[in-house]
């Protein structure tokens, strides 16, 4: 995949100058943090409209789901990756020596410096094309694997199934100061415990023990 050119040279300049190339360079020049500023709304804004407009039936939960995963870092920095936009990216000679090329923070950040550079040189209606080509079509794998839905909801999907009744929740153990407990949790079905989790609060444990669950199958 490439990336689309730019009527404006310095927007595509500006999109890959990580701001620690600024520190090396004695001309005054933007770093790409206005436009990555930028890009990250216009990017919320396609996904989430595009998501709104073709599944109708899915409710806010699930749209939001799915949006974490396609515009987190690990899904954005793959696609820059894919994109190559490393060998595009203007970094200091300490970054250089520690691998920022490869940086999943960088890549993710200098990726949405494009889309809020492409948005002011070509409009959203280009951006929505390019991000229907590079990124809004693995939609439909996301939700083909439901990987887009958390651990608690596909467990309750598969106990259902098998006609049992809901996994019911408990917590087992509580420690630490008031202000940072941690929560073990137990998850049950027909009052036999068939997974355990731990996390900074009971959703996250919650989850844990549906995952662990899941994971087992012994239900």
């Amino acid at each position: 995949m490439e990336l689309p050119k730019l009527k404006n040279t310095k927007l595509f300049e500006e999109a890959f100058t990580h701001k620690s190339y600024l520190n090396e360079v004695k001309q005054k020049i933007p770093s790409n943090e206005r436009l990555e500023f930028l890009g990250d709304s216009i990017l919320s804004f396609v996904v989430s409209s595009f998501l709104f407009e073709k599944y109708p039936n899915f409710n806010e939960g699930t749209l939001t789901n799915i949006r974490s995963l396609l515009v987190n870092t690990k899904s954005l920095s793959m696609l820059a990756r894919e994109l190559n936009i490393g060998k595009l990216l203007k970094l200091s000679r300490g970054e250089e020596e520690s691998k920022g090329r490869e940086n999943d923070a960088i890549l993710e950040n200098s990726f949405e410096a494009f889309v809020g550079a492409f948005f002011l040189d070509q409009g959203i209606e280009a951006v929505r094309d390019f991000l229907e080509r590079v990124l809004l079509n693995k939609i439909k794998n996301l939700i083909k694997s439901k990987s887009f839905k958390d651990p608690k909801s596909i467990l309750q999907e598969v106990v259902q199934a098998k006609k049992q009744n809901s996994p019911i929740y408990k917590v087992l153990e509580e420690s630490g100061p008031a202000h940072s407990k941690t929560f073990r949790v137990g998850v049950y079905v027909n009052e036999i415990m068939v997974g355990a989790g731990i996390g900074k609060s009971k959703q996250i444990a919650e989850s844990s023990a549906a995952k662990i669950a899941l994971e087992r199958g012994s239900f």
